[in-house]
């Protein structure tokens, strides 16, 4: 009995690191779903509470909507495709490798077949013609050693050969699934370009419609005010629900409060590099660099064009369809259209750091996705009504916006 409970022990000790990764994925993407479920009621609630004063932009929110979700579907399927092509190229190559060897393998055992042949006629096996023969025993033993070496390598040869017509058949499948999975894709691309093309005939008849009485809400500092308490109430919620603890790396002290104003750098021309920047958001000041190319078209505390309200962020006027790069590494805690921001994305930096992406043409990240420095997650547009492409950028910390300027590094 002894001895079974101690079997038992070691195979639960050896499974044990497999059992523990398979419990730790599978809390991982109940989380994740979790926070899904927590953030999709969220923005019903959102949704809900604004029905009853809609605005004129809340006409385009659908079909912005629509055309984001069909520019990162179709971003996802070049994505794909990309993949599945570099595998079908790989396949390629080892296919070809394979069919070398595979012939190489023939011409072997052709030969020595043909040796066979050549030297015995094929009318009785070697083995039996030396026995015999009468010839001196040791003499037979020698002969009888050397055609075993020989029948081992026919033997080998055949089971070669059989190998490479198995791997070859295995590749030749692949390849054909792999063609029938980039028809799929191809198919799936064209339903997806006149999905969007038609999604954005009917923004171009909403907002041709209603393009002066976008206009003139945009203007209306009760308009402006709303918005701005819808996005500020938006995050102190999203906080509540997406609690992060602090990294547990050291964090550097910073002797400048997060506000402080700075004003260089007219044109933003530096972007994020993928994964340059690691640690805690608090370390980052002085390093960060905007998240797209373009002009400063508003500056944190400066007055608004369109009404009598500051800026909260920064305005970038940035052309339509350039990629929008994560100031830093995060998790996606919202990514959906909201009145005032057009399509808008938040990552959550950790420790109460939150940074904000508006006016965005697509989101090309989803909810709960987890984000590198430098990783592209949306691309720059007019969302929500604007005239002009750019892109709304926010850094806020305990849900208070802070200039992002000050975090910037100099050129």
């Amino acid at each position: 009995m002894k001895y079974l409970k101690y079997l038992f022990l070691l195979s639960f000790s050896l499974c044990a690191p497999g059992v523990v990764w398979a419990a730790n994925a599978s809390a991982a993407k109940e989380e994740l779903q979790q926070l899904r479920s927590r953030i999709e009621a969220l923005q019903k609630k959102i949704a809900g509470a604004e029905a009853s004063r809609s605005e004129a932009a809340d006409a385009l929110r659908e079909s912005e909507r629509a055309m984001s979700d069909a520019n990162r579907e179709l971003a996802d399927l070049e994505q794909s495709s990309r993949t599945v092509s570099q595998r079908a190229e790989a396949l390629r190559g080892e296919s070809n490798k394979a069919s070398g060897t595979l012939a190489e393998q023939q011409a072997m055992l052709s030969r020595l077949l043909y040796q066979q042949h050549v030297q015995h006629g094929g009318a009785q096996p070697e083995a039996l013609r030396l026995l015999l023969s009468g010839e001196n025993p040791n003499a037979i033993a020698r002969e009888l050693h050397y055609l075993g070496y020989v029948s081992r390598a026919r033997a080998d040869a055949i089971h070669g050969l059989r190998d490479s017509l198995a791997k070859l058949k295995s590749l030749g499948d692949e390849a054909a699934a792999k063609a029938a999975e980039l028809a799929a894709i191809a198919a799936e691309q064209l339903n997806q370009r006149k999905r969007l093309e038609g999604e954005k005939r009917k923004h171009a008849e909403v907002l041709t419609r209603l393009s002066r009485d976008i206009a003139r809400q945009r203007q209306e500092v009760g308009t402006l005010q709303r918005n701005e308490t819808r996005l500020t109430q938006l995050i102190e919620q999203l906080a509540r629900i997406v609690t992060r603890p602090p990294p547990a790396r050291p964090v550097a002290k910073s002797t400048r409060p997060p506000g402080e104003r700075n004003t260089r750098n007219e044109r933003s021309d530096r972007v994020p590099e993928p994964q340059t920047l690691t640690g805690a958001f608090s370390a980052l000041r002085g390093q960060l660099a905007l998240p797209v190319r373009g002009e400063l078209a508003g500056r944190f505390g400066s007055p608004r064009n369109d009404g009598g309200l500051t800026w909260k962020g920064l305005l970038l006027a940035a052309k339509a369809g350039e990629s929008v790069r994560a100031v830093a590494a995060g998790r996606v805690v919202y990514a959906d259209w909201l009145r005032g921001f057009g399509n808008l994305l938040i990552i959550d930096h950790g420790a109460g750091y939150m940074s904000l992406y508006g006016y965005n043409e697509t989101l090309l990240k989803r909810v709960g996705d987890e984000i590198n420095g430098g990783d592209a997650v949306s691309t720059v547009g007019n969302s929500g009504g604007g005239t002009e492409s750019g892109l709304y950028f926010e850094l806020r910390h305990q849900g208070k916006p802070f200039d992002p300027m000050a975090w910037i590094k100099a050129r």
